[in-house]
C-alpha cells in the first residue's frame, strides 16, 4: 500500500526507484566529494519536508526543484499532499535511511539527483518510508523533484 504525493504519481514512483550506485568503489576524494553532495541534499530534504510538516505546501511546492513544479500546478500539490500525509497524522521521528547520489534516473534527464529514503514515524502509522529526491539545480542549489511514501 502507497500513496504518492509528489510532481505526479509517475515521476515520483520513477524518481523512488533508481539504479543503485556504488559510492563504495570511488576513490577516496570522490567519496568525500559524493559524502558532500548527500550532505547537502538531505539537509535540502530536511528544509523542504519541514515545510510539509507543518503544512506549508504552498510553500514547499515554492522551495522544490523547477522539474518538480513544471510537472505539477501549486494546486493539484496542495490536494495531493495533503490526501497523502493527513490521515498519517503527526510527525513522531524521521531518519535517514539510505542516501545515495545517482547521475541517471528513469524519466528524468541527467543531473545530479540525491535518492534518500527515511524511515518515518506518524501518528497512524508506525513504518512509514518517505523517499525525497533532491536535485542539483543550474545554479548549484539542491531542490526536492519528488517525493513518495508507502
Amino acid at each position: 500500500m502507497g500513496s504518492a504525493a509528489s510532481a505526479s504519481a509517475v515521476s515520483a514512483s520513477t524518481l523512488a526507484a533508481p539504479s543503485a550506485s556504488t559510492a563504495s568503489a570511488l576513490p577516496t576524494s570522490a567519496s568525500a566529494e559524493t559524502e558532500s553532495k548527500i550532505a547537502a541534499a538531505t539537509s535540502a530534504a530536511n528544509a523542504w519536508l519541514a515545510l510539509v510538516d507543518s503544512e506549508k505546501y504552498a510553500e514547499s511546492w515554492s522551495a522544490a526543484a523547477s522539474l518538480f513544479k513544471s510537472a505539477v500546478s501549486e494546486a493539484s500539490w496542495g490536494r495531493a499532499v495533503a490526501s497523502a500525509r493527513t490521515p498519517l497524522g503527526r510527525l513522531l521521528s524521521r531518519r535517514v535511511g539510505s542516501a545515495r547520489l545517482e547521475t541517471s534516473l528513469p524519466g528524468a534527464p541527467d543531473g545530479q539527483y540525491v535518492v534518500i529514503r527515511f524511515a518515518t514515524r506518524f501518528e497512524h502509522k508506525a513504518a512509514a518510508i518517505e523517499t525525497i529526491t533532491p536535485m542539483r539545480e543550474p545554479d548549484g542549489a539542491w531542490k526536492v523533484s519528488g517525493y513518495f511514501i508507502r
